[in-house]
């Protein structure tokens, strides 16, 4: 029987617990010969990232027992941190990325004396040490095998002293204490490199290069280089730019099986595939030939090296994860630019695309399921879920019913949104009430809101508190017009959209007005810190490990990945230095008057806790409520499963006290004034 019961009150059997078990997907999934394989969080292990392995047969099994933590902090943010390769004795080679040391190992799951993994990287006691990524396994390369990766080596303490390279490491482990032994492929010449990949042939490779002040997605180079041999080993010759500039985003390439080179550039405004032909060695380049035109991205940002939207198959066909807004996967013919996208339930296609044969494996997710890893045979269309399988951790009617909404924004912009209503089977709303609703502010900003089952919002609309995701300007997934609104205006455009989203809910009569809030985490922490102290809208905002102070941030406060990041989102700091300081949450302390509940890794690299502490310190003292928590071993993005129970029973503790809501017996965040 259904009951009316006021919104915020409703029971549910989603509780925090669920939720944290829960968090997380599988990722840098691929194949090995016949087996698949993939990474997944363990939120109950220390948040360690586990490799797991599928046999063909179906059997899923973690590979490597705790506390083996397989995890790349290349550019803090990580990459590919795996590779291996099928032998025909003594079963698969696997080289991967330790978390604890940041060493590559080398090991052999199937070694009958049960050996353990072996490094092949020293350790270095110079600032942030030895880091790789993207390890590429060539055992039948130089005298002992070698695996090339992504280089992040620092030479001194502070966050920009480093260099990065693609390096060859030799599998038999002589380099284990000797960096020297380590052989540099390319010469240092850009501060960025990801996506190396070799030709069919050997002779050539194809990497993407950029230089600060751009991201990723502003302007990188895609190089080509011979691969010449020396006294010394093989390295990178005759580099040249084939694609790309400050203004041309290539986001990925790879070579297929015929030697043709394929690339994701949005030099259309769009990220759409290309295919670059290239002559005789040392030849010239065509211009590139857009093989699928469309308004639809076939890429995404590049948060992070190893991260793949299309791969190319063994038959000339390219499996493509591509859409507007949501991400599908397809199957592109590029003599004919024809794609078929493959069968089944899934609407939401992560980047992690892997091929073996006629096979595609990848990470893909619905509005009724979770993340799970799915294979399709590209022979017979069939796709069918192979690993991290969904099961309903409850009754699915307990689940939100999403609607795809887009509103008008300032000057009669598009603003694209995901509103989750409030949504039980044993409660309802009285007819004379209007839901609270949270704003979510995705971070990034450079990023977007996926539409896929996630527990955490359906903790709150299980209990009678709507969600709406806003993916505001500056979000990907739209054209680089739509991602470009933000440039010099963040903390202006998400700001107005979010609002903008939020009034438009209760000037409908879908939200109270009164009982609106807003939440986010990094990007999105500012989004919600920049709210609050602008726009009187909101009745309180959770803010999770934020940027606060621009200037701090900009001037040393970060990795260097990002250091530069705001010279185009707020704009030249030399020139516009004011702005900085103006519209920095911190600065403008003083107009927070909403209660708020700030959260923080004390391990926080990307936006350390010294932000967080300045802003709790500035509001002090002015009659604010507020609670301030932070957590020990957790850095930009929470891990644990106690941090996580513990972050989510106190953001709905802050909306109970605020809203006045009975949430039953979750445990009350005490609010400081």
């Amino acid at each position: 029987m259904v009951s009316t019961t006021p919104y915020g009150a409703w029971r549910s059997p989603i509780g925090a617990e669920l939720v944290a078990a829960h968090d997380g997907r599988p990722d840098f999934v691929g194949t090995v010969g016949e087996e698949v394989w993939w990474l997944v969080p363990r939120p109950a292990e220390d948040g360690r990232s586990a490799l797991v392995r599928c046999r063909p047969g179906g059997t899923e099994a973690v590979a490597l027992p705790a506390p083996w933590d397989v995890r790349s902090r290349l550019m803090e943010y990580g990459g590919a941190p795996w590779a291996g390769v099928p032998r025909a004795v003594g079963g698969p080679l696997l080289v991967f990325v330790h978390f604890a040391d940041q060493r590559l190992y080398a090991w052999e799951p199937d070694d009958p004396a049960g050996a353990p993994p072996r490094p092949l990287t020293p350790v270095s006691a110079v600032g942030g040490g030895l880091r790789w990524a993207e390890p590429l396994l060539l055992p039948d390369r130089g005298p002992a095998g070698e695996v090339w990766c992504v280089l992040e080596e620092f030479t001194g303490p502070a966050p920009g002293d480093v260099r990065r390279v693609i390096a060859a490491v030799p599998l038999d482990g002589s380099a284990a204490q000797d960096r020297a032994a380590i052989r540099e492929l390319s010469d240092g010449g850009h501060r960025f490199v990801t996506g190396h990949r070799l030709s069919p042939d050997g002779r050539r490779a194809a990497w993407i290069a950029w230089d600060h002040p751009r991201m990723p997605w502003d302007g990188t180079e895609l190089r080509v280089a011979e691969v010449a041999g020396g006294p010394d080993g093989e390295r990178f010759s005759g580099a040249r730019t084939v694609l790309g500039g400050p203004e041309e985003s290539v986001a990925q390439a790879e070579w297929a099986a015929d030697g043709t080179l394929l690339a994701v550039t949005d030099r259309t405004g769009w990220w759409n595939l290309h295919r670059v032909d290239a002559g005789d060695s040392g030849g010239e380049w065509a211009e590139p030939v857009n093989l699928c035109r469309r308004e639809e991205e076939f890429a995404g940002p590049l948060w992070r090296p190893g991260t793949r939207w299309f791969v190319p198959m063994a038959g000339g066909l390219v499996a493509v994860v591509h859409g507007r807004g949501a991400q599908r996967l397809g199957i592109l013919d590029p003599e004919t630019g024809e794609v078929v996208d493959a069968a089944g339930p899934w609407t939401e296609w992560a980047p992690s695309l892997h091929a073996h044969g006629s096979r595609v494996v990848g990470v893909a997710a619905s509005p009724r399921s979770g993340y799970e890893v799915v294979e399709l045979d590209t022979r017979t269309g069939r796709a069918r879920a192979v690993g991290a399988r969904h099961t309903d951790a409850v009754d699915p009617a307990y689940y939100p019913e999403p609607l795809i909404r887009t509103f008008t924004g300032p000057d009669g912009r598009e603003v694209h949104a995901h509103v989750y209503p409030p949504h039980s089977p044993d409660h309802t709303g009285p007819a004379d009430e209007l839901p609270p609703y949270v704003v979510w502010a995705h971070g990034g900003p450079t990023s977007r809101a996926a539409l896929v089952l996630d527990l955490e919002i359906a903790y709150f609309t299980s209990r009678g508190i709507g969600v709406v995701q806003v993916n505001y300007g500056g979000s990907t997934g739209y054209g680089r017009a739509y991602r470009e609104r933000l440039r010099e205006r963040w903390g202006v455009v998400d700001v107005e959209d979010c609002a903008a989203v939020a009034e438009a809910l209760a000037e409908e009569g879908t939200a109270d007005r009164a009982r609106l809030a807003i939440r986010g985490g990094s990007a999105g922490g500012w989004t919600t810190a920049a709210s609050l102290v602008s726009t009187g809208l909101y009745a309180c905002g959770t803010i999770f490990f934020p940027v606060i102070d621009l200037l701090a941030w900009a001037e040393g406060g970060t990795h260097d990945f990002e250091s530069h990041y705001l010279e185009s989102l707020v704009g030249p700091r030399a020139e516009v230095r004011d702005r900085y300081r103006d519209r920095s949450p911190v600065s403008r302390a003083d107009r927070v008057t909403a209660p708020f509940l700030l959260l923080q890794g004390l391990d926080d690299r990307v936006c350390p806790p010294e932000q967080s502490e300045r802003f709790v310190r500035a509001v002090a003292g002015r009659g604010v409520p507020h609670a301030y928590l932070t957590f020990e071993g957790e850095g930009h993005g929470f891990r644990r499963e106690e941090t996580l129970i513990r972050a989510q029973e106190a953001e709905l503790s802050l909306y109970a006290q605020v809203f006045g809501l009975d949430v039953g017996d979750v445990p009350a965040v005490e609010l400081s004034k």
